[in-house]
């Protein structure tokens, strides 16, 4: 079987990256009509279904997911090959990063991966949310959580158990009167809306889950850090913290925490075939 027009697995691609017709046709400057042609096109040249449509948008098949891996991949090698060709210099290694992990693990390690590797240019990326690796630009990822992430590929970079932390207040309130009356009065700061960190926290702590409402969303992990000094609340942190620690301006409120929880490597699968990527990844895996 050969294809007819590879135009429509490029339109693919670019679908089943957004899932979603209409930012498709954003990107390619085609209408949700032509698109959804090329597609209807494209499975019929293949034979299988591409993607399930249902009222609340399109979800790739099994076998659409398989093509999506492959076709990331060769267009990959393609560009990669193009620029070579044409001798332009290759584009820099971008690593996503919150400040907090780059300032207080990364950078004073950095000049070893350089001195090892003069020929490859990196650029470190300051975000706070690393989701969004392929639109970002990002060659690699590095986040902090339980790992259980299902968008791109990950690598435990070294485990770092998460635990509670306050200021010399809140280490009082808790000397007082003991954990859980503490908890019910301290505010949560998270890092995300939707994160589930203190409720897998106070199970593991054998506390009463509660429907909480004094809540703090606090992306941005220095700032997290910084609230909890200045007594906003309580956050989930882990020995990364270990200055704020040993001068006693924060507090590890209990010995409960969550094992799980570290720093992750996080790509998508078509980053495998970048030579760079590949030197960045043996990298850090050995540093960690």
């Amino acid at each position: 079987m050969r294809l007819r027009n590879y135009d429509n697995l490029r339109s693919f691609a670019i679908v089943a990256k957004h899932s979603s017709l209409a930012s498709a046709s954003k990107e390619l400057f085609l209408t949700k009509g032509a698109i959804s042609h090329q597609i209807r096109q494209l499975e019929n040249d293949l034979g299988f279904k591409l993607f399930e449509r249902h009222a609340r948008g399109i979800t790739l098949t099994d076998s659409g997911r398989e093509l999506l891996h492959t076709a990331n991949l060769a267009f990959e090698q393609i560009e990669q090959k193009v620029s070579r060709l044409a001798g332009e210099i290759s584009p820099p290694l971008t690593i996503g990063v919150t400040t907090y992990f780059a300032s207080r693990w990364l950078s004073p390690r950095l000049m070893d991966f350089m001195r090892d590797h003069p020929d490859i240019r990196l650029r470190i990326q300051p975000m706070i949310d690393l989701l969004n690796l392929r639109d970002e630009g990002i060659d690699v990822a590095i986040r902090w959580g339980d790992g259980n992430w299902t968008d791109c590929l990950i690598e435990e970079l070294f485990n770092c158990p998460a635990w509670p932390t306050g200021n010399r207040q809140a280490m009082d309130r808790v000397s007082e009167v003991g954990l859980e009356t503490a908890f019910r009065e301290f505010t949560l700061l998270r890092d995300r809306e939707d994160s589930n960190a203190w409720r897998r926290w106070y199970e593991v702590a054998g506390l009463e889950t509660q429907q909480r409402t004094d809540t703090l969303i606090i992306p941005d992990p220095n700032v997290r850090v910084q609230a909890v000094m200045d007594g906003q609340g309580v956050a989930l942190d882990d020995e990364l913290i270990a200055p704020e620690i040993d001068n006693k301006t924060l507090f590890r409120l209990s010995e409960f925490e969550l094992s799980d929880y570290g720093y992750f490597l996080a790509y998508e699968s078509s980053a495998q075939s970048n030579p760079n990527v590949a030197a960045f990844l043996k990298w850090i895996k050995n540093t960690g």
